[in-house]
């Protein structure tokens, strides 16, 4: 594999510069004084922020964007061969580097460098610490799968040894990291069209958790089932967080207005943070911290994200910032801080009584998560707008999407989001909804959003909370209704 020289700079040009992730780590590299170059299928925000900072965006993708000056292009997992810019990287012999990798490569620049894995949570846990690392001064570079407010977008890059980033699952990206910290929130049957079942996506997550050096420590959900034999035999240090379980664990939790949680937060007094997790009587690697039940108070918390799920995620965070060295107080003030990120039960606004929240639920767990914290928020109905994320995972998941989606109250489903594929599978929303209308659900499917959008406008209620849902561009629906397009 090609080694970067981090420094000695070089021209390095990403085919899909415009991904969340992928502009991330341009703009890291262009802080570092690297050229950079990219392309992208069309313009974005991410694109013009890009440009702005200096890189070279060209607008479609094209073999004459790859010019004879690239010393390295880097492709994100949604490129294949036959894309022209990678075809004429190949032909012109241009080393080429997955985005995981160049990741990887760059983490490894940073001593204390912290991975947050998961089926559900990263990009909220990665902004959770985020702000604690902020609030603590710790300068760090962090890249995030989601805009987050409180550093204009979804990278920061710091001056300290600190690097802060989540890990996708996803092809086995988080394969390419080797984190001195390293968070698994939870396993979950996911991305079916590359993994065969949750037998090999549990073991994608154990050679993550391998990855981890001896030094190094794992913090890890205590309710992810058979825990004792997933880490058997890890070299490094495992911790465990939960609510009412765990190393970690949250208790007598308390809910506001907005069904926002607060709650203690208890801490085995042999998971403290140590300097040296291999010496002065630390737990042996492969082992959990603490065998004892001796329970001190760490602090009290108050979030300003609704839902229980963000409890949990809540108590990762400050597993790892603790483990960190970060004081309580700080911890608290950094959550508190913390107001969730783009697309993450984010408020859109309010027409006509009716408030509107957008959310990237995409997987069943997490959208009996999203309208579990609806259910806490003051309103007369639940209207749940959701638009299914590719066909391979509205197939393998269609009885468990039907279940998570009654809890709404209304349900409009929208076509399915095709992303990456192109066969259907024989599954559509339709199947969907039928599935609910089996279940005594009221659900609609409508094949256009303009359908849609009459259709709520025509229905929804003063008071009523409407949820536009999912992984695609669902939220178009929401944003047209508050007259934002």
């Amino acid at each position: 594999m090609y080694q970067i020289n981090f420094a000695q700079p070089i021209h390095i040009h990403f085919i899909g510069i415009g991904g969340i992730s992928m502009s991330g780590l341009a703009a890291v590299l262009l802080n570092r004084h690297f050229t950079v170059t990219g392309s992208d299928s069309r313009k974005s925000e991410l694109t013009a922020w890009l440009t702005g900072l200096g890189a070279r965006v060209a607008i479609p993708q094209s073999a004459a964007n790859v010019t004879d000056d690239i010393d390295l292009i880097v492709y994100t997992a949604a490129i294949h061969p036959d894309n022209p810019e990678y075809a004429a990287a190949v032909e012109k012999g241009i080393p080429l580097m997955s985005r995981a990798e160049l990741l990887g490569q760059l983490m490894d620049n940073y001593p204390t460098s912290v991975a947050v894995a998961g089926t559900h949570g990263k990009t909220t846990t990665t902004s959770m610490l985020a702000h604690i690392m902020m609030e603590q001064n710790m300068d760090p570079t962090i890249s995030v799968g989601g805009i987050l407010p409180s550093i204009g977008g979804n990278v920061r890059v710091g001056a300290s040894d600190c690097f802060l980033t989540e890990a996708c699952e996803y092809t086995n990206s988080f394969l390419h990291l080797t984190p001195l910290y390293g968070l698994i929130l939870n396993i979950d049957a996911d991305h079916l069209d590359f993994f065969k079942d949750l037998d090999d996506i549990r073991h994608s997550f154990r050679l993550f958790a391998e990855k981890i050096p001896p030094e190094g420590t794992l913090i890890i959900h205590a309710q992810i089932p058979e825990l004792d034999a997933f880490t058997a035999g890890l070299r490094c240090r495992v911790v465990t967080f939960g609510s009412g379980c765990g190393d970690y664990h949250a208790e007598n939790l308390t809910w506001d207005e907005m069904g926002c949680a607060s709650f203690d937060l208890y801490v085995r007094q042999e998971t403290a943070a140590l300097p040296d997790a291999a010496t002065d009587g630390a737990p042996k690697p492969g082992t959990h911290a603490a065998e004892e039940c001796r329970d001190r108070l760490l602090g009290h918390f108050s979030l300003h994200v609704p839902g229980e799920h963000n409890a949990g995620n809540a108590a990762a965070a400050i597993a790892c910032a603790d483990l960190l060295g970060v004081p309580a107080a700080c911890i608290a003030d950094g959550l508190a801080g913390f107001h969730g990120t783009d697309r993450r039960f984010q408020k859109k606004g309010v027409i006509g009584g009716v408030t509107i929240i957008d959310d990237y639920a995409h997987h069943p767990t997490e959208i009996r998560a999203t309208l579990r914290a609806a259910q806490k928020y003051p309103a007369n109905r639940i209207w749940c707008v959701f638009q299914p994320h590719t066909y391979s995972r509205t197939k393998a998941l269609l009885d468990e999407f039907a279940d998570a989606l009654t809890l709404a109250d209304r349900i409009v489903l929208a076509d399915i989001y095709a992303a990456r594929e192109t066969d259907t599978l024989g599954v559509s929303s339709a199947l969907l909804r039928d599935k609910l209308e089996e279940k005594g659900k009221e659900a609609w499917y409508f094949p256009s959003f303009d359908e849609i959008e009459t259709f709520l406008l025509e229905n929804c209620l003063p008071g009523d909370l409407l949820i536009t849902m999912g992984a695609g561009d669902v939220v178009r629906i929401g944003e047209k209704l508050l007259g934002k397009q």
